[in-house]
């Protein structure tokens, strides 16, 4: 049996986020939906960041957020996303990096611009994002370092990159190295508009090659057109092999097969921005599984990860998740 390099490899897009406070109001006075993510151009980012007050830039993205907490518990860490050689593109890699991730991806020599998304955080801890993906969704299968994959435990692939035929592409192909190196294939589904724009190609992605499925409460019901979280359970218990879902401050729903586990929330210190909650659960879920734990184990890890991440600003961790973890006697 082959000896993996990396616990977990995720594929997503390579962003930076641009964080700002607003209130409702100013939600409204730029159109936008709250707690929700949309896509812009390049001009509309242009036009809201003039807009907004005093940000901060970090390195994002979904799929990085989550590669990063996986980093932050010790797990062995690597991703796979485009950025351009301009200077958002030199700050993703630098964060990533310094994070403990093996990020190795070649930043591409194009006018088109590394990918940022601007979220704005309301005093009620929320976020609403518009993203102006850039060069991200360019990524191709030219740039699926199938050695990498075939180095790791689990394939972790970000549901925003379906937005892209090529990246589509690019994610097929990595599903298919990776079953044929006992690698596990895991998605997030990552928006309920997301689900909204992809719905037949999630499910058949997901009923064909998907060995752990994430999604929130919103995301499962926008999958299975419903308005019944029994029914969209009963549903996704018949199509996915383990499928995580989070419901917030109640928790989370682990099914596999006839078999469900709902896992308690972890209390926050505080919540000072929803910002990467999911993420960081996919975080802490995707490493105990690498580490062979059961479900309702690995769901803990992944609340505990999510508590810190609310609270602070950003979907970075500022404390050590391993440490966090082994306060609550899960790692030792």
């Amino acid at each position: 049996m082959t000896v993996s390099s990396y616990d977990v490899v995720a594929i997503g897009n390579a962003i930076v986020d641009i964080i700002a406070r607003c209130d409702d109001a100013f939600l409204n006075e730029q159109g936008l939906s709250k707690g929700h993510m949309q896509l812009v151009d390049q001009d509309a980012a242009n036009k809201l960041y003039s807009a907004i007050g005093p940000a901060v830039e970090i390195s994002g993205g979904s799929a990085a957020n989550t590669i990063a907490g996986v980093a932050s518990f010790g797990g062995k860490a690597a991703y796979i996303g485009k950025v351009s050689d301009d200077d958002f593109g030199r700050i993703f890699a630098h964060d990533i990096n310094a994070s403990g991730v093996s990020y190795q991806t070649k930043p591409a020599q194009s006018d088109t611009p590394t990918a940022r998304s601007i979220v704005l955080v309301t005093p009620d801890a929320e976020r609403t994002m518009s993203t102006y993906l850039g060069i991200s969704p360019e990524l191709d299968s030219s740039e699926v370092d199938s050695d990498l994959i075939k180095q790791s435990k689990i394939l972790y692939l970000e549901g925003y990159l379906f937005d892209a035929p090529q990246a589509m592409e690019a994610f097929r192909l990595a599903a298919s190295i990776a079953k044929s190196s006992d690698c596990q294939v895991s998605l997030t589904l990552s928006d309920g508009f997301c689900v909204d724009r992809h719905r037949g190609e999630f499910l058949s992605f997901i009923k064909d090659d998907i060995d752990i499925l994430f999604a929130n409460e919103s995301e499962i019901l926008s999958l299975y057109e419903t308005q019944s979280f029994q029914t969209a359970i009963d549903n996704v218990s018949k199509d996915a092999k383990i499928a995580a879902v989070t419901r917030s401050e109640k928790g989370s729903v682990i099914v596999t097969g006839s078999n469900k586990h709902e896992v308690s929330a972890e209390a926050a210190s505080q919540v000072a921005d929803t910002t990467g909650a999911g993420d960081l659960f996919a975080a802490g879920f995707l490493f105990g599984q690498a580490q062979g734990m059961a479900l309702e184990q690995s769901a803990k890890l992944g609340h505990i990860a999510a508590a810190e991440i609310i609270s602070h600003i950003g979907a970075r961790p500022e404390t050590s998740l391993r440490e966090l973890a082994n306060q609550h006697n899960l790692l030792l």
